[in-house]
């Protein structure tokens, strides 16, 4: 972080509200009045400037609550399902699945019939997407965790999968039961492993210490890192369009986001309030409401 010493940065990756000035385009004038959510970057402000193209457009009756977090968790984990497909798999894992986006996908995944493996920390966020339809929940706070997950690897053939930890030994731990799993169905024994490509992407950080592989896992198998913005630059603007206007549709369903309270951009910083919305935890998302008084 030192490298931010000093610097103004802008703050806020997404945001939505009530378009009230125009420019003189048809198409900026027909926002007027109108719900937008937009990613831009210094949204945590009560006005902001942003060009048409910037603004995803909602249904007459959409909130600007209800569209304030459309396109971070909503984009990434359809990003997610997007990635799998071009990549020649057809299921996938999540850790941390419980969350916010966890969930999100779940429900991305029961509409459009993919299998997916949840990797959650505790049974009450395994009792929390079982109740929301998922069917494939391992707890990796189990002793049986490893064997639970290879079986369910079995079920769904995923190949791929998408780690918010990062750090420690869980990345290792997907791949090894990816190939534990891939194995039962080899034909033949071979030094190198089965033939079908492992991979996994670290797209958080929640434990920040070092990645650990242990090489039991073949020699066909990839750890990297994934990130929304490239992936939605690889795409191209108009599949990149295509999956923001189905949010915009699904925005009260699939991509429904709950929020734990609502704060200020003044309490935002206050010390008090820093330390419990920079926790991690399930349940715990905060909307910052600039139009709250300061």
């Amino acid at each position: 972080m030192a490298g931010r010493l000093g610097q103004s940065l802008p703050v806020g990756n997404e945001g939505a509200g009530t378009v009230i000035g125009a420019g003189a385009s048809a198409e900026a004038q027909a926002l007027l009045g109108r719900v937008v959510a937009v990613m831009g970057g210094n949204m945590y402000s009560q006005y902001r400037t942003v060009k048409v193209k910037q603004c995803l457009v909602l249904a007459p009756d959409t909130t600007a609550r209800e569209a304030a977090s459309c396109f971070v968790n909503p984009l990434t984990a359809l990003g997610m399902t997007e990635t799998m497909r071009r990549e020649g798999h057809t299921a996938l894992i999540h850790t941390a699945a419980a969350s916010n986006l966890g969930q999100m996908l779940n429900r991305i995944c029961l509409a459009d019939g993919i299998p997916l493996v949840c990797v959650v920390r505790s049974a009450e966020q395994a009792s929390l997407l079982r109740a929301q339809g998922a069917q494939h929940v391992v707890d990796s706070s189990q002793p049986d965790f490893t064997d639970r997950l290879t079986e369910a690897l079995v079920s769904t053939g995923a190949t791929i999968a998408f780690d918010a930890i990062g750090g420690g030994r869980l990345a290792s731990t997907l791949l090894t039961c990816m190939e534990a799993a891939l194995s039962r169905k080899a034909g033949e024994y071979s030094r190198y492993g089965t033939t079908v490509h492992k991979q996994v992407y670290i797209y958080g950080g929640l434990d920040i210490g070092p990645t650990e592989v242990q090489r039991n896992v073949g020699m066909y198998w990839s750890i990297g890192g994934w990130l929304l913005t490239p992936f939605l630059q690889k795409i191209g603007p108009q599949a990149a369009q295509a999956l923001r206007e189905r949010v915009a549709r699904e925005i009260r369903t699939t991509f429904a986001s709950k929020y734990s309270r609502e704060l200020s951009l003044s309490q935002v910083l206050q010390a008090d309030e820093i330390r419990a919305y920079a926790g991690k935890g399930t349940g715990a998302k905060v909307l910052i409401n600039p139009s709250l008084p300061l």
